[in-house]
């Protein structure tokens, strides 16, 4: 009995946890909101980081002191774009402007991410769309949600009837990785209706777990990156994996989400 109140009072906190996750996003992107609209004109590398620089410190003003209150003895993942597996215990991996680069040229593809690692494993997940107001969240166990609404992925069952989705390697990745992105995108043009390629990687991931879009991949890629929309497809009845079919972790060098139904055949696209 014990045993089975303390699951049930774990399950509690990690919900109002969640509740509380929700609020610091939507405030971060809500002071984010305010900087955007004209395009930011930058004419060196050193003056484009600056400009992503500030709008991560507009949003870690508000996240880093209210997710610490929440979970005080968590860690904080300082970059967004570390990858591999953390230390064990409790960590906060937060993407403060995901999408940056898009809020910087008043494109509306960016959103505020806020994940919590426990062992390893996403616990919850928020993502909010300041443009559109949405709030996506997931906690393990209870399923993925738009605005309290559940989140199914699609009932798709061919690849060849599916809109698939990917996002581009980073300015400075390995030039086997931007290859491998190339080719990819050229097997799925010949298996899949419809190909996207365009970042940022969350809200691609968002698409497939609301059963917009069946299936997205990525090469490389970074924890702040993949953990909420991996967490939000499964949770939505999605699968992922690397690109393989092998089980994904964040040490993986490649990476898969799809409706259950194209998974199999997406794997065998990416892997010819």
């Amino acid at each position: 009995m014990s045993e089975t109140l303390q699951t049930t009072d774990v399950a509690a906190s990690d919900a109002d946890l969640l509740a509380q996750t929700a609020i610091a996003v939507r405030e971060a992107g809500s002071a984010l909101r305010e900087r955007f609209g004209e395009v930011v004109r930058y004419q060196t590398r050193e003056e484009l980081m600056r400009a992503l620089a500030a709008n991560d410190d507009t949003a870690l003003d508000i996240l880093r002191p209210r997710l610490t209150r929440l979970r005080p003895d968590a860690g904080w993942v300082e970059d967004e774009l570390d990858g591999g597996a953390l230390p064990p215990g409790e960590w906060w991996v937060v993407d403060p402007a995901e999408g940056n680069v898009n809020h910087l040229h008043a494109l509306p593809e960016w959103a505020v991410t806020a994940t919590l690692v426990r062992e390893n494993q996403p616990v919850l997940t928020a993502v909010h769309l300041p443009l559109t107001g949405e709030t996506y969240t997931a906690l393990t166990g209870a399923g993925a949600h738009l605005d309290g609404r559940p989140l199914h992925v699609s009932q798709t069952a061919d690849l060849g009837l599916s809109i698939v989705a990917t996002s581009q390697a980073r300015p400075d990745e390995d030039e086997k990785v931007v290859r491998r992105v190339g080719s990819s995108i050229t097997a799925m043009l010949s298996d899949a209706l419809v190909v996207r390629a365009a970042v940022p990687a969350t809200l691609h991931l968002l698409n497939v777990a609301a059963g917009r879009i069946d299936a997205f991949w990525q090469f490389a890629g970074a924890r702040a990156d993949l953990l909420p929309g991996a967490l939000l497809v499964t949770e939505a009845g999605g699968r992922i994996s690397d690109a393989e079919g092998r089980p994904w972790t964040p040490q993986s060098q490649s990476f898969l989400a799809a409706a259950p139904g194209v998974h199999a055949e997406a794997v065998s696209t990416l892997s010819r």
